[in-house]
């Protein structure tokens, strides 16, 4: 029997007849739109062995389906779904046989695991002005370039280096031109053993959370703060606490001493963008060491600064190997390749990597190759100076465009990134004012989504995807339905 047949089963304890109930299973098949319309299904022989059923009972059923129009009979080829039926199947029910047809659910209840889903609608990219963060502007994307890498890591001389399973390890092409080229940047000198490839910033959080785990110590969190990075936690089996943040970052006298790990985002904090000080950076690696816990810094957006020379990282700064650095590149090279890395000391490395082996093994070798090559023949270095000089451009467009409609909201300073974080007076539901803008096309993040108490009253705004000749007009259409809400 041909291995590329559809292969059907029977419900068990149906009181429809053989032909109703093969009847009902490929119609349901069909309607779910499980079977393509090029592909041949079962013939009566193949289908009656499949089934245990006579072939006249399925050459019955079949006749029957023809008779619908839902299936056409070939000759010397088969049966196949009828393009008439497959084109009218969106938003239609699969022809029913009985009147007692019915759908069990699951035999499982599942209790609240307390994570915060993601609440943006799938078919985002039809809004007309989808102001969401961690969205990149596909225009800008150098497509030529990430081919030609493609091309030359899938050269023939180049299967080796990613044809085979490595746990243990992880592109040395990559690892190294991360080292040299990325991370020597921020001030961070690291070697090999030191590094370790993960799937984005979240994948390295979970690990990292699965590797602290059994110490049962709770992990500081900034509130408000990122709810993937809380969810990852959470996931891993950990306790969390809530630390605040104000204008110079997260506020250091506020970390309990009980904590094992405090994670924080410095360079532009999450969601609220505020640029962590040289001073609070100082005092929160000197507590590092009195309060005797580790510093997690997830550095995202650290290029995206247009105005001043980029702060320094702590772990650039840090003197007590107390800082696990994590890095990704979605915002910089595409949030689908799924790449990201951490920096810590080697013996947390080596157990982050037992981690991850169990986890998922390693990720994408192949990946690997062409991000590697995309750093080392300078597709990055281009790209990245490309994009920053573009968003430069939208963020001045934004902000020119909330100073001049939105100034009845409080906005925390920013030296850059690609978001705006405000917030309205007591009161203000920023959740309805989502609500609102939807019906309107426009499309915003809720604030209370990164809070562990649910603040409703802050809101963000991304623009790295809206074009820039639509900025101040959808930040007008926010404007108007901000006033309504006052």
């Amino acid at each position: 029997m041909d291995s590329t047949i559809p292969h059907f089963v029977l419900p068990e304890n149906s009181s429809l007849g053989l032909r109703d109930q093969i009847c009902e299973m490929i119609s349901s098949a069909i309607n779910s739109e499980a079977l393509s319309p090029n592909r041949r299904l079962p013939s009566c022989r193949e289908l009656a062995t499949q089934l245990d059923v006579s072939r006249n009972t399925v050459f019955s059923a079949y006749s029957r389906l023809i008779d619908l129009g839902l299936i056409v009979s070939r000759d010397r080829s088969g049966y196949y779904i009828n393009p008439i039926a497959q084109a009218a199947i969106p938003g239609t029910d699969p022809v029913k046989f009985s009147d007692e047809h019915s759908v069990n659910p699951a035999p499982i209840e599942f209790e609240s695991l307390g994570l915060t889903p993601v609440d943006n609608p799938l078919d985002w990219t039809s809004y007309p002005y989808p102001f969401i963060y961690n969205q990149i502007d596909p225009d800008l994307f150098p497509v030529e370039g990430w081919r030609e890498c493609t091309r030359l890591a899938l050269k023939n001389t180049s299967m080796p280096a990613w044809r085979d399973d490595s746990v243990e390890s992880d592109s040395l092409l990559l690892s190294q031109q991360l080292r040299q080229r990325l991370l020597s940047s921020r001030g961070i000198y690291t070697k090999e053993d030191e590094i370790l490839i993960t799937l984005g910033s979240q994948n390295a959080l979970f690990i990292i959370g699965a590797t602290f785990a059994q110490k049962n110590e709770p992990i500081a969190i900034e509130d408000p703060g990122y709810h993937y990075g809380r969810n990852a936690f959470q996931l891993a089996g950990n306790k969390l606490v809530g630390v605040p943040v104000d204008d110079q970052g997260i506020i250091v006298s506020s970390i309990p001493s009980e904590c094992q790990l405090v994670f924080t985002t410095p360079g532009h904090q999450f969601p609220t963008m505020v640029t962590m000080t040289q001073a609070r950076r100082e005092q929160l690696l000197s507590a590092a060491v009195s309060k005797d816990f580790l510093i997690i810094e997830d550095d995202y957006e650290a290029e995206m600064n247009f105005f001043n020379t980029r702060s320094q990282s702590l772990r650039s700064q840090d003197k007590n190997d107390r800082v696990i650095y994590i890095g990704s590149l979605s915002k910089t090279v595409s949030p689908g390749i799924r790449l990201g890395f951490m920096v810590a000391h080697r013996d947390i490395i080596r157990q982050a990597r037992i981690v991850r082996g169990v986890m998922m093994r390693h990720a994408p070798t192949i990946v690997q190759e062409v991000v590697a090559l995309f750093f080392q023949l300078g597709y990055y270095d281009a790209h990245l100076r490309n994009i920053e000089r573009r968003y430069q451009r939208r963020w001045h467009t934004m902000n020119d465009a909330i100073t001049k409609h939105l100034g009845m909201l409080q906005r925390t300073p920013t030296r850059g990134g690609t978001s705006f974080w405000l917030t309205g007076p007591k009161g203000f539901n920023a959740s309805e004012l989502g609500i609102r803008l939807r019906d309107r096309g426009v499309l915003i993040d809720i604030g209370e989504t990164y809070y562990l108490n649910r603040n409703k009253r802050s809101f963000r705004l991304g623009f790295a995807f809206v074009p820039i000749d639509k900025l101040e007009e959808g930040i007008q259409m926010i404007a108007e339905e901000v006033q309504r809400l006052l």
